[in-house]
């Protein structure tokens, strides 16, 4: 589907990218560095994530734990790193007031489950594993609004919602167009009094 798309939007570049590999990390930022013609970056959008649906305390072993932080937590946490320079250049030449997605943005996309407050509402559903990384996750991007927005790089974790996907699954409430209709219409609204918060694909503020 990515590749049909490529096909008929000549501005649509893929990049071969693994999260869970930092030198794969590395070549894509050279990559996309390239595809820039010396111009910044002024969204990256942290999306990859994994999920095993039967990880409770019971089952869940060390291995799985680590397998699924390297990607949820891990990976965008050395994208940030890789693709900072190429951020700084986008915040440092714009010419936009405050923080915003138009002028540079760490967008991470995180879930309720990640939220602590709000566990006992979903925890028929315990998934430990996806649940402690997109905690890590939220705490990432705390850490990156308070250091990189300094550099004039805004840095907000979204929840999708629950969504029809390979993921989610086909019992979700949402359907992938009214999530992602919901995601296009918050992200020219934050702003530096949305920086280090989690909020959902409507804009609502979560917990932590």
């Amino acid at each position: 589907e990515l590749r049909d798309l490529a096909s008929k939007h000549p501005n649509v570049i893929l990049v071969k990218l693994d999260v869970a590999n930092p030198s794969a990390i590395t070549d894509a930022a050279k990559i996309v560095e390239g595809k820039l013609n010396g111009m910044g970056l002024n969204l990256l959008i942290n999306n990859a994530g994994i999920y095993t649906p039967t990880a409770s305390l019971e089952t869940v072993d060390a291995e799985e734990m680590i397998r699924t932080y390297k990607t949820n937590a891990v990976g965008p946490m050395l994208m940030a790193q890789a693709f900072f320079p190429l951020l700084k250049k986008a915040a440092r030449e714009s010419t936009e007031k405050g923080l915003s997605c138009n002028k540079a943005a760490i967008i991470n996309i995180s879930t309720v489950m990640g939220s602590i407050e709000k566990t006992p509402e979903s925890f028929f559903k315990p998934v430990i594993s996806y649940r402690c990384s997109k905690a890590a996750l939220n705490m990432l991007t705390k850490c990156q609004a308070l250091t990189y927005g300094e550099a004039g790089i805004l840095c907000v974790a979204l929840h999708p919602g629950w969504v029809k996907t390979d993921m989610g699954s086909q019992e979700a409430d949402l359907t992938v167009d009214t999530s992602v209709r919901g995601l296009l219409s918050v992200l020219p609204i934050l702003s530096e009094k949305h920086n280090g918060t989690l909020l959902n694909w409507e804009g609502k503020a979560i917990p932590w």
